[in-house]
């Protein structure tokens, strides 16, 4: 070989190595395993890369003069020069730099190199680039590939194919179906339930409040029922008769006929119930003689779906069905001077039964205690008499149990006793009671027998009268006539509010019997009411006194007796019982009747403007409520020239509002007996449309500086009440 061939070779020694860098993955695959060259390999290299001048075939492989190679070995010569582009060689990876530095260092070290040797160099190079693969092309050919494999599997599994294009075209427009679909149910399942919340808080947000003011509307409302009886409160109860869960009302009227051979004095009695939505008349039961008390609540054995409520009278108490008013059973007694007292089941019929104080006119301090079987109304043995001392009121009948778990009867005119109610039922059916509970004795309050011949415990008695006692529990005067096991339950293990002297009132712990305190005040005339004033967590009392035209009301701390808030009203001329409703606050709102308040301003003159109101012009009377964050501040409800003679409250759950129901006495323009007005008003509607009033300094201590009216509203406005 040449020695300029080999300078050559040598020169180019640098690039020769690269290639081989280049190429080692595919290259070395194809080397003998003995790892060396033979003389014909090498040439044919050598010619390739080098482009020397010798016989142009038309294709890469073909043999070359210079090789001198065997026949048998050009298989291998072309598989290693063919594989220069299937590695990925281009114009920029190594062969191509080194190819091109060779042919420079060819040009400048070649003598003798012609023309057209040059052009052929050119030509070939073009050739060869010609020959090598695009991007695109090969990215396509990828492509082909992937696709015919996976036609090739398709196949293969039995599925038929169509052509190479139209079957990967057809799959990728399925993936995107497919895609589209899985976009499609994802916003779906994030766009149905956003419209379903934002359609719930624009329901509740717009629905809900109309439904309520509907509500509100429909519990506003008054009904004529018969006629005044003067100023005597007519019997009025509360509980749901028609299943709505809402409290309706049963009122006792009486109404004139024109038959004369009806009751004397051509009246007609009856005992009405009415809705307390829109007060529709439910049912009416007429009676022989005027109801002294309606109680309801009474449950009987296998009949859960309706109550039981009783119209007691003065000579008959009759069961009926609280739905319907039909008549369940009748028992005739003389002279009942109480409501029925709901007691344990004596007879182990699964029926609460009752007890009744008679009261003999012949002899008036002969005082008798019945028993009445709950489910048929018969008399449990006979009336048990006793012969009491003391002159006043009768107090009780009440129910107690002790903390020794033993039940006993407090009752008595002017002072109170107790018997044991085993004791009582021994003596009126000369057996023992069936159940031990009922026979439990508590030594405690048998110390409290005057004599062991004696059946009677002393409670209290005094050379005052007692003029209330009553249980020192909340709402116990919204539902002092129920028959609710619950309530009566609870009623029987609290402490007592007694009102004695008419003008001094007491705590009277049951566990001791103990006063706890004692507070003296004017006169009492009504029945105190019990609700939280301060935060404490003990009951409070609001009591009322009216004497010369004025009227004060006093809140006393149910803790030590203390006076925690007062004022001063015109006398309304009316005895209305305080009633009493719980808040969220925790704190109670009071509801009484009164006329204009008396201020510190208006003292100098109350005596001529309190008691000179002329006889006639009418007397206004207004509802007040008071809650203990603003004492200083009224707000008036309603105000009307009628006469009120009973009120009661009720809680609806429903619509979390407080309704309140009054029976007044209205005169009429032809001056026959005034009628009997029913009227129902929504709190949280009287509220929104009352009017404030203030009362100037509170005797609260520590009372805050005087309140803006937007505040007052904002308050009262969100108040919110609870049973």
């Amino acid at each position: 070989m040449p020695a300029r061939v080999f300078n050559s070779i040598s020169h180019d020694a640098p690039c020769l190595e690269q290639i081989r860098c280049a190429q080692h993955s595919s290259c070395l695959s194809q080397l003998p395993r003995n790892g060396t060259w033979r003389t014909g390999q090498m040439a044919a290299a050598l010619s390739r890369a080098l482009k020397l001048p010798g016989k142009k075939g038309s294709e890469l492989g073909e043999y070359d003069p210079l090789t001198q190679a065997d026949s048998e070995d050009e298989s291998e010569e072309d598989d290693l020069v063919l594989n220069y582009p299937r590695n990925g060689l281009s114009r920029d990876s190594c062969l191509a730099s080194g190819s091109a530095s060779l042919r420079g260092g060819r040009s400048r070290r070649i003598v003798g190199a012609t023309d057209d040797v040059q052009e052929e160099d050119e030509e070939d190079e073009d050739e060869w680039m010609e020959r090598l693969p695009k991007r695109q092309d090969r990215d396509n050919v990828k492509a082909s590939q992937y696709w015919s494999h996976r036609d090739s599997a398709r196949e293969k599994m039995g599925v038929d194919v169509g052509p190479a294009g139209s079957s990967a075209s057809g799959i990728r427009d399925t993936d995107d179906k497919r895609g589209r679909s899985k976009h499609a149910v994802r916003s779906a399942f994030f766009l149905v339930p956003l419209f379903c919340a934002t359609s719930l808080v624009l329901l509740c947000a717009f629905l809900i409040p109309c439904q309520k003011r509907e509500l509100q509307k429909k519990l506003q409302w008054e009904k004529a029922l018969g006629d005044a009886g003067g100023v005597t409160p007519p019997p009025l109860a509360l509980w749901d008769v028609d299943g709505d869960s809402m409290q309706d009302v049963l009122l006792g009227v009486t109404s004139r006929s024109n038959d004369t051979r009806s009751t004397p004095g051509n009246k007609v009695f009856s005992v009405v119930a009415a809705s307390a939505v829109g007060g529709l008349e439910l049912w009416r039961k007429s009676m022989r003689e005027s109801v002294m008390w309606i109680q309801c609540g009474l449950q009987l054995s296998g009949e859960p779906s309706w109550p039981v409520c009783l119209l007691v009278g003065k000579s008959t108490i009759m069961a009926v069905n609280g739905t319907t008013g039909k008549k369940l059973w009748l028992v005739p007694l003389k002279n009942i001077e109480s409501q029925a007292v709901l007691l344990p089941d004596l007879q182990g019929d699964s029926v609460p039964d009752l007890l009744v104080a008679t009261l003999p006119t012949d002899e008036a301090l002969d005082l008798s205690l019945t028993l009445i079987s709950g489910l048929t109304g018969a008399k449990l043995g006979h009336p048990v008499p006793f012969n009491l001392t003391g002159q006043g009121k009768l107090i009780g009948p009440l129910l107690h149990e002790t903390q020794k778990g033993a039940y006993c009867i407090l009752f008595g005119i002017g002072n109170v006793q107790a018997i044991f109610l085993w004791d009582l039922y021994i003596r009126a059916t000369g057996e023992m009671p069936l159940t031990q509970k009922l026979r439990r004795r508590d030594p405690k309050w048998e110390g409290l027998k005057k004599n062991n011949s004696s059946s009677l415990m002393h409670i209290y008695s005094g050379s005052e009268s007692v003029e209330f006692l009553l249980p020192l529990l909340a709402g116990f005067g919204n539902k002092r006539y129920s028959l609710d096991t619950v309530s009566n339950l609870n009623s029987s293990r609290s402490d007592w509010v007694l009102v004695y002297g008419a003008s001094k009132l007491s705590v009277l712990r049951q566990k001791d019997l103990h006063k706890e305190w004692t507070f003296s005040s004017p006169p009492i005339h009504s029945q105190p009411a019990v609700g939280h004033f301060n935060d404490d967590g003990v009951l409070d009392l609001f009591i009322q006194h009216s004497a010369n035209g004025i009227m004060k009301t006093l809140i006393v701390n149910g803790s030590n007796g203390h006076l925690l808030w007062a004022a001063e009203f015109v006398c309304p001329r009316l005895v209305l019982d305080t009633s009493v409703v719980s808040t969220s606050t925790g704190q109670s709102a009071f509801l009484f009747w009164a006329s204009e308040p008396i201020t510190a301003q208006r003292n100098a003159t109350k005596s001529t403007t309190a008691p000179g109101v002329s006889a006639a012009e009418p007397l206004i009377r207004k509802l007040f409520l008071m809650h203990p964050a603003y004492p200083s501040v009224l707000l008036e409800l309603s105000s009307t020239t009628d006469t009120a003679v009973t009120s009661a409250v009720s809680y609806q759950e429903h619509p979390k509002d407080v309704t309140y129901f009054t029976v007044s006495s209205r005169p009429t323009p032809d001056s026959d007996p005034s009628a009997q007005i029913l009227k129902s008003m929504s709190l949280k509607a009287a509220i929104t449309n009352s009017r404030i009033v203030w009362l100037g300094n509170s005797t609260k201590p520590g009372a805050a500086a005087k309140p803006g009216a937007f505040e007052i509203n904002t308050f009262f406005r969100r108040l919110t009440f609870k049973p």
